[in-house]
C-alpha cells in the first residue's frame, strides 16, 4: 500500500479517533466534575441550614434574654411599690415584708431626694458598710436605668436605683459569647463559602471569610459583590429579635468555581497538547525528508560526475576525428544539459545564489529545449512581453522548475495536445502561467498535488511537484498553486515571483 497516497485517509482516521479519546475524557470529567460540584453544593446547603438554624436559636436565647430583663425590671418596681406601702400603710405588713425578703437577686439603692442612701439590699457585705463604695456604686447604677421614683409625703420622694443581678450578668456573658461565636462560625466556616455579614443597610460589614479584602475595600466594590452574591444566592436573614436584622451573604467556593471551568482547561490543555505534539511530528518528519532529499540528490551529483566527465571526453574526441559538426554539436548539448542537471542536484540542501536573470529568456532556452525532445504533437505557445522582465534567480533551479512542470503537462495530455506559457508584470512582480489541455486535477487535489509521494503514474516517485515548490518558496520566496483546473480540459499552474 502506497502510505503517501492513503495518508490524508490515515489523517482522518487518526482525528476522529482523537477526537473520541478527548470527548470521552472530556465527558468523563464532566460527569466526576458534576458528582464533586453537586456534593458541594449539597454541602453548602447544609452550612446554609445550619446557619439559619443557629440564627433561629440566638434570636429566641435573646427573646427569653429580653423577658429575663423585663422580669428583673418588674422585681425593682415590686421592691419599689413595697417599700412605698411600707412607709404610707403599717396595718398589714407581712405582704409587704415577704415582697422585701424575696428580692435575693435584684442589687438595689434606696435614696431620698439628696441622694442620701436610706437603703440597699442584694450588694455585698463589704460596700453595703462602707459609704463611700455605695455611692460610688450609686453612681454607676445611674447610668444603668431610670430610677423608679417613689411618692413618700407632701411632695417628698424617693428614688430606687437597681442593676442587673448577677444572674442575669452571667447570662449576658453568654449571650454575647453566643453572639461571638455565631458571627465567627459564618465566617470562619467549614464549607469554605466566600460570606460576608453585614447590617440591615447592606453597607456596613460586620464579618466576612474566605473572601478577598481587596473586593470589600470600597463602597462600590462591596455593592458590586454584594450583588453578584445575590445573584448566585438569596441572603440569609438573621433576626436577632428588638428589630435587629442583619443579612449573610455567600457565592459558591472556590473549589465550586474551579471546577466549573476544569473541562474548558483540560480541553485547552490536550488541544495545546495536540498542536503542539503534531508540529513537532510535521517539522520531524519535514527535516527527516530534507535529509532523504538532499543525500538523494548528493550522491545523483556523484554518481553523474565520472560519466559525465567521459561523456565530455568522448565528444571532444569525435570532433577531432573529422565526426559530422552538428552530430557533435548536439551531443554537447546534451551533454551539457546534463551538466546543468548535476549542478542541479548538486544544490538541493544548500542556499543557492541568487542573480539578476531576464525570466523571458531563461523561459525560451527551457521551451526550445523541451519542444526538441517532447512529442511532436504538443504545440507550444510562449506569450511573453517584448521587454525583459528581470527577477533574483538560480537559472539552473528555475529552468528545473519549468522543465518539471513542462513534462508534468506532456504526461497529462498523452503527448497531444496545447500548452501555453503566459508572462504577465503585476503590481508585486511577475505572474507566470503554465497551461495545458489535459486532464485535469480534482480541486481536492490542489494541495496535496505537492506533497512528498503524490502521483498518478504507475512508475513515478511524486516528488517533481514537490520539488518545484521547494525551489519556487524556500530558494526564490514566491509562490506557486493551481491557480484552476476541470476534468478532461486542462489545468493551469501559477507561479508569482518578485521583480527587481
Amino acid at each position: 500500500m502506497n502510505i503517501y497516497s492513503k495518508k490524508q485517509q490515515w489523517k482522518l482516521i487518526l482525528f476522529l479517533v482523537a477526537l473520541v479519546i478527548v470527548f470521552t475524557s472530556l465527558w468523563y470529567t464532566n460527569q466526576l466534575v458534576n458528582s464533586i460540584a453537586n456534593d458541594e453544593k449539597n454541602k453548602i446547603k447544609l452550612w446554609a441550614d445550619a446557619v439559619q438554624k443557629k440564627a433561629k436559636l440566638v434570636k429566641f436565647t435573646n427573646v427569653l434574654f429580653q423577658k429575663l430583663q423585663t422580669e428583673e425590671r418588674k422585681k425593682a418596681e415590686l421592691y419599689a411599690l413595697a417599700t412605698k406601702q411600707l412607709n404610707n400603710d403599717l396595718s398589714d405588713i407581712s405582704f409587704v415584708l415577704q415582697v422585701l425578703q424575696d428580692n435575693t437577686t435584684v442589687p438595689v439603692i434606696l435614696t431620698d431626694d439628696n441622694n442620701n442612701v436610706i437603703a440597699s439590699r442584694n450588694f455585698d457585705s463589704i460596700i453595703a458598710n462602707n459609704k463611700e463604695s455605695m455611692q460610688h456604686e450609686l453612681q454607676a447604677i445611674k447610668k444603668m436605668y431610670q430610677p423608679v421614683i417613689i411618692d413618700v409625703y407632701k411632695g417628698q420622694k424617693n428614688y430606687l436605683y437597681y442593676k442587673d443581678s448577677r444572674l442575669f450578668n452571667d447570662i449576658k456573658v453568654v449571650f454575647d459569647s453566643l453572639i461571638k461565636s455565631f458571627i465567627s462560625e459564618v465566617a470562619i466556616n467549614s464549607a469554605a463559602v466566600p460570606v460576608i455579614y453585614t447590617d440591615s443597610t447592606k453597607l456596613n460589614v460586620i464579618a466576612s471569610g474566605n473572601i478577598d479584602s481587596n473586593k470589600i475595600s470600597s463602597e462600590a466594590k462591596l455593592k458590586s459583590t454584594l450583588l453578584l452574591m445575590e445573584s448566585q444566592n438569596t441572603p440569609l436573614l438573621v433576626d436577632l429579635g428588638e428589630g435587629t436584622k442583619n443579612y449573610i451573604f455567600y457565592e459558591q467556593s472556590p473549589l465550586l468555581t474551579q471546577l466549573k471551568y476544569y473541562p474548558y482547561i483540560q480541553f485547552g490543555v490536550i488541544g495545546l497538547f495536540l498542536m503542539i505534539a503534531y508540529v513537532l511530528f510535521s517539522t520531524s518528519r519535514k527535516a527527516e525528508q530534507d535529509q532523504v532529499w538532499v543525500g538523494m540528490s548528493k550522491e545523483t551529483a556523484h554518481q553523474l560526475g565520472t560519466p559525465l566527465s567521459s561523456l565530455m571526453a568522448w565528444v571532444d574526441y569525435l570532433r577531432e576525428n573529422g565526426t559530422d559538426e552538428s552530430i557533435v554539436n548536439e551531443m554537447n548539448r546534451d551533454v551539457m544539459r546534463l551538466n546543468m542537471i548535476t549542478e542541479r542536484f548538486s544544490k538541493i540542501g544548500s542556499q543557492p545564489t541568487l542573480h539578476d536573470e531576464d525570466i523571458c529568456t531563461i523561459l525560451k532556452n527551457a521551451i526550445d529545449y523541451l519542444k526538441q525532445r517532447t512529442s511532436k504533437n504538443v504545440a507550444y505557445h510562449l506569450e511573453i512581453p517584448d521587454t525583459e522582465i528581470h527577477a533574483h534567480l538560480s537559472a539552473p533551479l528555475f529552468e528545473w522548475v519549468i522543465e518539471n512542470l513542462c513534462k508534468n503537462a506532456v504526461d497529462a495530455m498523452d503527448g497531444k495536445g496545447e500548452l501555453k506559457i503566459t508572462v504577465t508584470e503585476i503590481p508585486e512582480g511577475v505572474s507566470i502561467d503554465l497551461t495545458d489541455t489535459g486532464k485535469g486535477v480534482p480541486k481536492s487535489k490542489f494541495k496535496s498535488i505537492f506533497e512528498p509521494g503524490f502521483t498518478t503514474k504507475k512508475r513515478g516517485w511524486g516528488l517533481g511537484l514537490s520539488l518545484c515548490k521547494r525551489i519556487i518558496e524556500n530558494y526564490h520566496h514566491g509562490k506557486i498553486f493551481v491557480l484552476h483546473s476541470e476534468e478532461n480540459k486542462g489545468t493551469t499552474f501559477r507561479i508569482l515571483l518578485k521583480s527587481l
